[in-house]
């Protein structure tokens, strides 16, 4: 029983950092797709990242019903060194995170202006309303 436990711990573990492995390549997708302007790759990275989330979350689910039942040999039977590589790609998924979000609101922003000029006949930008598109005007000549 002790073993079957200890092999379930370092399974869900690899699962895990797998999980988070290929969750910040899709990050790292998508921010190419944007920076490309390719919409059918960012399709597909959004896509996939939401699969993997629902499989981090199923995981999840199922770790925290191990620790409901009060099992932590479970936790305890992981190698430090798969631990330190699930600290670290959690860290990177952080990271990635962080100047994914970043990114999309500054797309967003600019797909907004570009948007607003090609409303325009004249190719003279048109504030929209609220503080925040109300920072910076352009306009170009044509």
């Amino acid at each position: 029983m002790i073993a079957a436990e200890l092999k379930n711990g370092s399974a869900r573990a690899g699962e895990h950092l797998q999980l988070l492995r290929l969750l910040a390549s899709e990050l790292e997708k998508a921010m190419r797709a944007i920076a490309g302007n390719n919409l059918n790759e960012l399709e597909d990275s959004i896509l996939n990242q939401q699969t993997l989330s629902a499989q981090l979350g199923t995981l999840a689910d199922g770790i925290q019903a191990a620790a409901e039942a009060q099992r932590p040999l479970e936790s305890d039977s992981i190698d430090s060194d798969l631990k330190y590589e699930i600290h670290a790609a959690q860290e990177q998924l952080r990271r990635l995170n962080y100047r994914y979000s970043i990114l999309l609101k500054h797309s967003s922003r600019s797909a907004a202006l570009m948007a607003s000029l090609f409303r325009s006949f004249r190719g003279q930008y048109q504030e929209a309303s609220g503080a925040r598109m109300q920072e910076h005007t352009w306009s170009c000549q044509m």
